[in-house]
């Protein structure tokens, strides 16, 4: 399914864990978000954990997949001139957190791999649109891939008013 106009934009960066990636196939499709997989990804898109997590709802689910970054980044370039940064990316590395965000429908949420996420470089390029997610407990490093995505895409789901009209 290709959604004319989705809420949002979910891109995962090489994810390596097909249950984390059914798991955001499941989100995407029920929140009408589209599903962006940046390779190389650590499965294959037949993986039957991935088709499990996802259940049957895969013929709803709006996907892309892409090669590599440099594909995807080809493909999606922000506007020079736009006051409105129409990207945003999580990482444990940023020092704003998810709440700091103003989130505008269309936006593109990047989450990185589960073993590495984004990288420290390629966020600190990004800083101005980095976002954390806080974590209490200073030996937890990281959040569940799944649960990280979905917690940012209801938040800015709240903020675009899009819960309202469900």
């Amino acid at each position: 399914m290709h959604l004319a106009e989705p809420n949002l934009h979910i891109v995962l960066v090489r994810p390596e864990i097909p249950q984390n990636t059914g798991s955001i196939a499941r989100l995407a499709a029920a929140t009408k978000a589209r599903l962006h997989l940046v390779g190389p990804l650590g499965f294959s898109l037949e993986d039957r954990y991935l088709k499990r997590a996802g259940l049957d709802y895969w013929p709803l689910v709006d996907l892309r997949t892409y090669e590599r970054w440099e594909q995807f980044a080809a493909m999606h370039r922000d506007p020079p001139a736009t006051k409105v940064k129409k990207t945003k990316f999580f990482s444990t590395h940023a020092d704003a957190t998810y709440l700091d965000a103003h989130y505008a429908r269309g936006d593109f949420l990047f989450f990185g791999c589960e073993t590495a996420g984004l990288g420290r470089d390629f966020v600190l390029e990004r800083i101005d649109r980095a976002y954390r997610i806080p974590i209490f407990e200073a030996g937890v490093r990281s959040l569940n891939l799944s649960n990280a995505v979905s917690i940012v895409v209801y938040e800015a789901l709240r903020q675009t008013g899009a819960l309202n009209a469900s």
